[in-house]
């Protein structure tokens, strides 16, 4: 008699208990499902980003054939020359570029050489 009575005064609390329990697993199921999609819209946001920055690397770095990259590799050579050729190996004589010519080397090296020091500098001191 005292277990029908126990069972009967229980078991509404226990049936509740266990639907409670379960609404929490589904509830848990839910959060954990978003938190996986939200995961994964993370990974795909990062690859975006990733590719996005390789395009705006592609961008600035341009074709081969524009003409300051074209004068870029003048002035390469013409420095490999001087430099490797005629000093280092000994095996010529090179002449100076000289005259506004020369100016206008000096111009574009710097130009070459200054540039990404001072869009960076820029970029610093705009924010």
């Amino acid at each position: 008699m005292w277990t029908w009575l126990a069972s009967l005064i229980t078991g509404p609390i226990i049936n509740a208990g266990i639907k409670a329990y379960e609404t929490k697993l589904k509830a848990g199921n839910t959060s954990e499902k978003i938190a996986s999609e939200l995961a994964v819209r993370e990974l795909e946001v990062q690859q975006r980003e990733i590719e996005v920055a390789s395009e705006y690397k592609r961008a600035l770095i341009g074709r081969w054939y524009e003409p300051i990259n074209l004068l870029a590799y003048i002035i390469v050579l013409y420095v490999f020359v001087v430099v490797v050729w005629d000093t280092i190996l000994g095996m010529g004589v090179t002449n100076a570029v000289g005259g506004s010519v020369g100016e206008w080397m000096g111009m574009v090296m710097l130009f070459l050489v200054g540039k990404r020091g001072f869009e960076n500098v820029a970029r610093i001191l705009r924010r």
